[in-house]
C-alpha cells in the first residue's frame, strides 16, 4: 500500500483528509439556525447537541464536542449558542483556537435573535470557507492516518468475509505505520481471553477486561436488560452472542493493542504512537462516528451485511460480504469470500486500494449525497456512579 496520502495540513501540525467547516450547534435550540446557514453555504457540515444546555455530567460530551472541532478534517468552526444555557462556548472555541484554527462564535439572544443571527452566520460561514479553500494540499506520511473500525448491520457474512477483509487490511495498515482505532466493547465480550494475549502490556490487559465488564455492567443493568442482538442481527443469520462476538472480533485484526482509549469528562485519550488501539467508542452507529471524531480519526472502516452509516467529518468505507445486499451505497464489495472465489488476502487488498483512493480525496460511494448523520452521546454519570466505574 503507498506510504503517503494527500492532506490538508493543520496549524497544529495534524492532517486531515477534508477540509470542512464545521457548524457546531452546542445548544440543540440552535439547530434550525445552523441548518439554515448551511442552506446558504454548503461546505460546511453540522453537529449538534441535542442532549442538553445544562451540566449534569455533561463535560464528557463537551470534551467530545471539542475533539470533533479538533479532528484534522475540520479546518474551522462557526460555534452556535443560544445565551441562556448553562455550557459555555469559550470552553470550546477555547482549545480550537489554541489549536490554530480559524474559530467564529454567534451567541443568538446576544446577537438580537435568528434571522440576524442566521445573515451574520453565512457571513462568517463563507469567510470561514474562503480560509479553509487557501489551505494546500501536501503529501503526508501514512504514520499520521488514524482509521477508525466498527461494524453495524452484521449478518452470517460479517464473521466471514467483511470483518476479516478488514482485520487483513488493518494488519497492513499497522505494519506500514498506521494507526487504527476499534471500539464497541460490548461487542467484545467472551473475547478478553484472546484480547489479553494482544495487549502489549499486563497494565493494558487488565484495562481492557476492566473496560469491557465495565461495559457489560453499564447495558445490562439487572430488570433493565438492553438487546445487543438486534433484530436486524438475527434477521441476517446471526444465533447468538457468542457468535456475533467472535465474528466481531475479526476486524480488528491480529496486531498488538497498544492501549485502550477513553473519553472522559476529564478528557480524551489519543494514540501515543503508532498501532493498533481499542477504545470505549460506542456501538451505536451514529454515536460511534463522532466518537471517532473526537479521537482525530481521518477516515472510518465499516463492515456490514447491507445497512447503512456514514458521518460527515469522518468518510465511512462500507464494506459488505453478501451479495444479496450489495447496493450503490457500498463501497467494497467482498463477496466473493462467500461465493469462494476470492480470497480474504484478496478482499482486503480491495479494501486497502479503496482506502488509497479515498484518503487522496475520492469521495466514498454517498459521501457526494450530502446526507449523514452526527449523534452525540456520553455515558449516564448517574449509572456510572451506580456501577461504581472507577479510573483505570
Amino acid at each position: 500500500m503507498k506510504q503517503h496520502f494527500q492532506g490538508y495540513r493543520r496549524a497544529n501540525g495534524q492532517a486531515g483528509i477534508r477540509n470542512h467547516i464545521l457548524i457546531l450547534a452546542i445548544d440543540e435550540c440552535a439547530e434550525g439556525i445552523a441548518q439554515a446557514i448551511r442552506q446558504k453555504v454548503s461546505d460546511c457540515v453540522i453537529v449538534t447537541n441535542h442532549y442538553t444546555c445544562m451540566y449534569g455530567g455533561n463535560e464528557e460530551l463537551v470534551n467530545i464536542m471539542i475533539g470533533a472541532g479538533l479532528n484534522p478534517n475540520v479546518a474551522g468552526a462557526l460555534i452556535l449558542n443560544m445565551g441562556c444555557g448553562s455550557i459555555d462556548p469559550a470552553l470550546i472555541a477555547a482549545p480550537l483556537e489554541q489549536a490554530g484554527k480559524p474559530v467564529r462564535r454567534l451567541s443568538i439572544i446576544k446577537n438580537n435573535g435568528t434571522r440576524q443571527t442566521i445573515r451574520q452566520g453565512i457571513e462568517l460561514a463563507q469567510e470561514l470557507v474562503a480560509q479553509a479553500a487557501e489551505v494546500p494540499v501536501e503529501p503526508v506520511s501514512i504514520s499520521e492516518l488514524l482509521v477508525g473500525v466498527k461494524c453495524g448491520g452484521s449478518d452470517t457474512s460479517s464473521g466471514i468475509a467483511s470483518n476479516p477483509a478488514v482485520g487483513r487490511a488493518v494488519d497492513a495498515l499497522v505494519d506500514a505505520g498506521a494507526s487504527c482505532v476499534a471500539g464497541e466493547l460490548i461487542e467484545l465480550i467472551g473475547c478478553e481471553d484472546i484480547l489479553r494475549q494482544r495487549a502489549v502490556t499486563p497494565a493494558v490487559a487488565d484495562k481492557l477486561e476492566r473496560l469491557i465488564l465495565d461495559e457489560e455492567r453499564r447495558w445490562h443493568v439487572p430488570g433493565t436488560e438492553v438487546e445487543t442482538m438486534s433484530i436486524g442481527n438475527s434477521v441476517g443469520g446471526l444465533t447468538t452472542l457468542e457468535e456475533k462476538a467472535l465474528g466481531a472480533l475479526h476486524k480488528t485484526g491480529t496486531r498488538p493493542i497498544q492501549d485502550v482509549l477513553r473519553i472522559t469528562p476529564q478528557g480524551i485519550e489519543q494514540p501515543q504512537a503508532p498501532g493498533m488501539y481499542l477504545s470505549e467508542t460506542s456501538h451505536l452507529c451514529g454515536a460511534s462516528g463522532m466518537h471517532f471524531a473526537a479521537l482525530g480519526a481521518q477516515v472510518i472502516l465499516w463492515t456490514t451485511g447491507g445497512a447503512g452509516f456514514s458521518n460527515p467529518i469522518v468518510p465511512v468505507i462500507r464494506v459488505s460480504g453478501n451479495a444479496s445486499l450489495i447496493t450503490e451505497d457500498i463501497d467494497v464489495d467482498v463477496s466473493g469470500i462467500m461465493a469462494a472465489t476470492q480470497s480474504v488476502d484478496q478482499a482486503a487488498d480491495q479494501v486497502l486500494d479503496c482506502l488509497d483512493r479515498v484518503i487522496d480525496g475520492e469521495q466514498t460511494a454517498i459521501e457526494e449525497v450530502g446526507f449523514a448523520y452526527c449523534s452525540l452521546y456520553q455515558k449516564d454519570q448517574r449509572l456510572e456512579t451506580l456501577i461504581h466505574s472507577q479510573p483505570v
